[in-house]
């Protein structure tokens, strides 16, 4: 049984037509952006650190990008589902994974940098590529542990009026004390306090670099990129969650589901968005003009003394 706000939801145009056309999109654009991306950090990434962070966010956003058309069959098809439990269990992990784990892995950037910048003495003695590795360990790990719930838990159910079998858009009743506990830790721990880190290690960044610096408006804009990510794909499905699962705690009304699921939607944009955060922060990395001028005068100079 479903309450009335969740059935019109199920027959909207915005489930039918107007989210699959964003999954769509997304798939289009996010699958070869990505792609590049990786074949760019394999030919030529400039810093170790660097390549290791954005190609585990690229990786995760293709294997994201390349499970979407599932989730945009499923909507076209009037929210039924067709391909199975397992396939919806799977789905369900790739759909949450990608969100959190594209969160932590921007949070592991922004440390980085801001050691770079603002300890740089302590960045210098740390062994870049050991941390760079150990950190995307154990945000693969931290997200992983946080989707078993989805992999042993039914996500399929099977409605009567409508006949239709949902794909982790429907939760038991009895789970609801731990969807409870589970939904506001994943807001809370995956959302709040890594977008609280991001921002600290930025404005950090910002505020040590002044802006006689030329580093300085590169920074601005990627702090600007990271917002604007934040705040159309992270920040509104992770606040109506947090208010969505203490309201029907608390006073069992779920009027806010549908509006979640749309805004879930639009989380997955960040796939598309993600890749523009690695052409600016490549910009910062390259070398300037002066240091690329004294690298080839050496290289000359080296040429001629082994000619002669």
């Amino acid at each position: 049984m479903v309450n009335n706000s969740t059935l019109l939801y199920f027959r909207s145009s915005i489930s039918t037509k107007l989210i699959p056309a964003i999954y769509i999109i997304v798939t289009l654009i996010g699958i070869p952006a990505n792609a590049i991306i990786l074949k760019m950090l394999f030919s030529r990434a400039r810093t170790v650190c660097t390549a290791i962070f954005y190609t585990n966010l690229a990786i995760t956003d293709l294997l994201f990008c390349l499970m979407l058309p599932f989730k945009a069959a499923y909507h076209l098809n009037g929210n039924n589902w067709i391909f199975g439990e397992a396939m919806c269990r799977i789905m369900t992990i790739f759909f949450y994974g990608n969100m959190y784990c594209s969160i932590l892995l921007l949070m592991s950037i922004s440390i980085s940098r801001y050691i770079a910048i603002v300890h740089p003495f302590i960045y210098r003695s740390l062994p870049k590529r050991t941390c760079a590795i150990l950190l995307c360990a154990l945000v693969w790990i931290t997200v992983l542990t946080f989707m078993i719930p989805f992999l042993i838990n039914k996500q399929t159910h099977d409605l009567r009026k409508p006949p239709l079998v949902t794909c982790n858009d429907l939760y038991e009743i009895s789970a609801d004390a731990f969807q409870f506990t589970y939904f506001i830790s994943l807001a809370v721990f995956g959302y709040l306090i890594a977008f609280s880190v991001i921002t600290f290690c930025y404005v950090s960044i910002i505020r040590t670099l002044g802006t006689h610096n030329q580093k300085w408006y590169l920074y601005l804009k990627i702090t600007i990129l990271l917002l604007i990510i934040f705040t159309l794909c992270f920040t509104p499905s992770n606040i109506i969650l947090i208010i969505h699962q203490v309201r029907y705690h608390y006073t069992k009304m779920d009027d806010m589901y549908g509006s979640y699921l749309i805004a879930l939607c639009f989380s997955s944009l960040n796939s598309c968005l993600d890749p523009f955060l690695y052409f600016l922060m490549s910009e910062i990395t390259k070398p300037s003009n002066k240091y690329a001028k004294i690298n080839k005068l050496h290289k000359e100079t080296d040429m001629k003394l082994l000619a002669s």
